[in-house]
């Protein structure tokens, strides 16, 4: 239960973090992913209070997903199943669990409609990018594991390389929910600068929020080892 409720807390700490960051870059971010804007021209099409507002948006979802992705992954550890593995039925577990919290949050940053059938939209892009992103971190996590670095810098490495690693499947949701009609071409729609443009910034986010997580986790650990001596 210590363990738990440590990923639980870490979960919690980053969702903090990245509703932050996010309500700032995420807006910016998807219309980067989406409509393929220049940076100059998603700028331009943000203002400051939109970011403001979106932030009412970034953290109850970030304090739904963030902790629950964390908390599959530590109670999987407990079993036999190899990390990559592991990561593989965290990513599909998530995804099918948090879909609806996704795209309820990325149509409020676009600023449209949202439906019931919006909230299922792109499931298999989605569920693709987020097996592969479990996989990932168990993958580089293991890799790089014996580097010389503080643990939490460690961990945000893994998740900034598992974010880029997943990236195509990303770049795939982000073809599948262009309006019909403004929808780009294959063609037009992959373009290594825009993909790169996307993918560098999400990847940032995200290993930043967790790498602080990862830092706080070990103080709510030991809290909560003494709360349970003093209950138990």
């Amino acid at each position: 239960m210590t363990k738990v409720i440590g990923a639980a807390a870490q979960g919690a700490t980053a969702a903090l973090v990245a509703a932050i960051l996010s309500a700032i870059t995420e807006p910016l971010v998807n219309r980067l992913l989406v409509k393929r804007m220049t940076f100059a021209q998603a700028y331009a099409d943000v203002s400051l209070d939109q970011m403001v507002k979106f932030f009412g948006t970034t953290f109850p979802t970030n304090m739904l997903k963030f902790p629950v992705f964390e908390v599959i992954n530590i109670m999987l550890s407990f079993t036999s199943l190899s990390g990559g593995l592991r990561g593989m039925i965290n990513g599909f577990l998530f995804c099918t669990l948090m879909l609806p919290v996704t795209n309820y949050r990325f149509r409020k940053s676009m600023g449209w409609e949202i439906t019931p059938k919006a909230l299922y939209q792109a499931y298999l892009p989605t569920v693709v990018r987020d097996i592969v992103y479990g996989w990932s971190r168990g993958f580089v996590g293991g890799a790089i594991s014996g580097f010389p670095l503080p643990k939490a810098m460690l961990f945000g490495i893994t998740v900034f390389m598992a974010c880029i690693l997943s990236s195509p499947g990303n770049e795939w949701r982000g073809y599948t929910l262009q309006p019909a009609e403004k929808k780009l071409s294959f063609g037009e729609y992959f373009k290594p600068v825009n993909y790169a443009r996307s993918t560098g910034i999400g990847a940032t986010i995200m290993g930043v929020a967790l790498s602080v997580g990862m830092y706080v986790t070990p103080y709510v650990e030991s809290l909560a080892s003494f709360v349970g001596s003093l209950i138990f």
